[in-house]
């Protein structure tokens, strides 16, 4: 049984867990712990530290570890290593993939093979693998959670770009100067409702409310969704994407989201072939990440 240790580092949290050849999860070996913007080197290296040995404890004794796999909330420097995280500015220039490396070939008491990348990347890698995106010809996958961004499949191979920051869509540009990630992720929305004089803080009162008939809770989720569907029709057009999946914990804030999206992207897009491209929803829920972070040694 061939395995992989994934890491997925995000704006909110970092998980951990053992991947089989076959996508699905050791029993018990996944772990997460929280980051956050005040996140620090010293702050990472203990999540590091505690996510990785409760993973590699787990690991079965006729088991081969071929490698770990790390996808990282970016931009990332797939050269050297470091992250310059947009949602954790103090952990800036961070070593993340010698940290892990260096923490799992200390528990193993061997150097253990350690492949860096993009969260969106892995994420688009996992979708096209065995999630929504199977056998599409060209795909974008995204998250819309804390953050937003995403990767690029073609033709079966991950697009990861010069320094591995390809499909860091949450950083174009959109109305007002603003970044897409400024006006559609779950913090942001919130914000911005605030602002309309609501009265809740977080995505999941969006959701709340916006389902009980909240006019401002149900505007902030559509706001979100418009932008996301005109950045998407920017993409498909440049791209030719066929397909488009979408995951995230805000992408879940209605259930309606996704048809949102896709109207917009619909609407928006500027020629025939970008308006054919559908929007779906992630088919790995939350275990997307990290079966993507895996692939980057499995696949």
């Amino acid at each position: 049984m061939r395995l992989a240790l994934a890491v997925d580092v995000g704006g909110t949290k970092m998980e951990a867990a053992l991947v089989g050849e076959d996508g699905a999860l050791v029993r018990g070996s996944r772990s997460r712990r929280e980051t956050g913007r005040e996140a620090t080197p010293a702050s990472l290296d203990d999540a590091i530290a505690a996510v990785v040995a409760h993973a590699l404890s787990r690991l079965p004794e006729d088991a081969e570890l071929v490698g770990a796999g790390i996808g990282s909330a970016g931009p990332i420097d797939r050269n050297s290593g470091q992250i310059l995280p947009v949602n954790m500015p103090a952990a800036r220039g961070y070593t993340l993939a010698d940290a892990v490396r260096r923490t799992a070939s200390g528990i193993l008491g061997r150097e253990l093979p350690t492949v860096f990348g993009h969260d969106g990347g892995a994420l688009a890698l996992a979708e096209s693998w065995l999630g929504a995106t199977k056998g599409a010809r060209s795909s974008l996958a995204i998250v819309v959670s804390t953050g937003v961004g995403g990767g690029f499949v073609v033709n079966g191979a991950y697009i990861s770009g010069a320094s591995g920051n390809a499909g860091h869509l949450g950083q174009v540009r959109r109305e007002g100067g603003l970044t897409l990630e400024e006006i559609a992720s779950g913090p942001a929305s919130a914000a911005w409702a605030r602002q309309q004089g609501w009265a809740g803080s977080t995505g999941e009162d969006l959701a709340k409310d916006a389902a009980a008939g909240v006019a401002v809770a149900r505007a902030a989720i559509e706001r979100s969704a418009k932008a996301v569907g005109e950045a998407l029709a920017d993409a498909a057009t440049l791209v030719d994407l066929d397909t488009v999946a979408i995951g995230g914990g805000f992408s879940r804030v209605s259930a309606d989201y996704i048809d949102l999206v896709q109207q917009a992207l619909t609407a928006s897009a500027a020629h025939e072939y970008s308006r054919r491209t559908r929007v779906v929803r992630s088919g790995l829920g939350d275990e997307g990440p990290l079966i993507g972070a895996a692939a980057f040694v499995l696949r």
